[in-house]
């Protein structure tokens, strides 16, 4: 007798069960096997104890309590955060999930987000404790606490920070750690010799060594890469501190990791700003532009936009000599909170007349929640109920001569 093969195969599935493939498809997803694996490649550099996440991811107990708004925020792409538009540039620092991460997230949680074996569970990356950028080669920290009031205005504070070094060093990685990080807006480090008072303008210029802005991690740089730090200068601190209707101290720190090897590049950048805008009361899409055309080639390996509460999106597009143009970055859903770094996946040459056009929309008018008020005019200004229009850049420049001094082995 012939027996047709969708019957023959069926009678084979009733007598010896189901493929194995299919079987392990059904098969409970858990968080030891298929879980942990996604948290600890995309999730725990943050969410984890001594860091600024809320909650640590790192065990099964820690992430249970969470599981349903881990799923709601992770099917809403709310997280890993990131703001870029994956039509424009790729970038090496990109968290997202995959929809097959964000699949199985989902069906752990769906199926009661069980345990599993712990014999499954992969073994956690391992961090220095309280940092991004590894294990420190050398720490500052403040001399003071600063005692933050529960309200008014702090204009932007300069503190002095001791480093008793005697000679220069190169810095492979750097990363601030505010001590309120409720309460500052912004932290930006830069050095003046010990023995000159602090100039407030010298914090954007080639003395600046790094900043952190809200639930930012530390800076890495390439291998081979460093910024300079000279011996016998001082970190000053220039602190932005904003109050929340609580009394806080902070006492800010700054880590840093020298370089093993004498770099070959030194990272620096610039910035395509318009400081005199003004933001009509009640608009929910005003427009503000700034340009800036490069005197010599620029090899960029990063972007930063900058805005405040009412930022909407903002662009950055290359001009070239040529009459071509193309957009490096767009960021269409600005979230203040979150002023990521994008690091581009592979350094962009931009050619000497290079015309850099930063394009950034604000919405003061009252759809935006988070609009202090939509009522009155907004122009640039210190504080976060004001406003600032900055795309930020990163670049890397040939190494001006200095001496190099290998750090102790950790």
């Amino acid at each position: 007798m012939v027996i047709g093969r969708t019957i023959l195969g069926a009678m084979l599935v009733v007598i010896f069960g189901l493929p194995a493939a299919v079987r392990a498809a059904d098969a409970p997803v858990t968080f030891t096997k298929d879980v942990a694996p996604i948290f600890y490649k995309s999730c725990v550099e943050c969410h984890r104890p001594t860091m600024f996440a809320p909650m640590s991811l790192v065990t099964f107990e820690d992430a249970r309590p969470w599981a349903r708004s881990i799923k709601q925020r992770v099917v809403s792409r709310a997280m890993p955060p990131w703001g870029a538009d994956p039509a424009h540039g790729t970038f090496k620092n990109d968290p997202r999930l995959s929809q097959s991460e964000i699949d199985t997230i989902t069906a752990w949680v769906d199926g009661g987000a069980p345990k599993g074996d712990d014999k499954d569970l992969p073994d956690a990356p391992r961090f220095a404790e309280g940092w991004t950028i590894g294990k420190p080669d050398a720490v500052f920290t403040m001399e003071e606490e600063y005692k933050i009031p529960a309200t008014g205005t702090i204009p932007y504070l300069y503190f002095r920070v001791p480093t008793h070094l005697t000679e220069d060093k190169w810095i492979q990685a750097i990363e601030i750690k505010p001590g309120a990080r409720a309460h500052v807006h912004h932290v930006i480090a830069f050095t003046q010799p010990s023995d000159k008072p602090v100039n407030p303008g010298a914090v954007l210029g080639p003395t600046n060594i790094g900043g952190v802005t809200p639930n930012k991690p530390g800076l890495v740089f390439e291998p081979g890469v460093a910024r300079l730090f000279r011996g016998n200068s001082d970190i000053v601190l220039q602190i932005h501190y904003t109050t929340n209707g609580t009394e806080a101290a902070d006492r800010t720190t700054v880590a840093v990791v020298y370089a093993r090897q004498p770099p070959t590049k030194l990272a620096a950048g610039g910035l395509v700003i318009n400081p005199r805008f003004v933001i009509p009361a009640n608009d929910g899409n005003a427009e503000v532009k700034a340009t800036q055309i490069l005197a010599r080639d620029t090899l960029v390996t990063s972007l930063t936009p900058h805005m405040h509460v009412r930022g909407k999106d903002m662009i950055y597009i290359a001009h070239y000599a040529d009459g071509t143009s193309e957009t490096l970055l767009s960021v269409p859903k600005w979230d203040f909170n979150w002023q990521i770094t994008y690091q581009l996946a592979k350094p962009k040459l931009l050619p000497k007349g290079t015309e850099i056009e930063v394009i950034a929309h604000y919405d003061n008018s009252t759809s935006n929640k988070f609009n202090p008020d939509p009522s009155k005019d907004v122009r640039w200004g210190d504080q976060t109920w004001e406003e600032m229009m900055i795309g930020f850049y990163s670049t890397v420049v040939d190494t001006p001569a200095a001496a190099f001094t290998p750090p102790q082995q950790r």
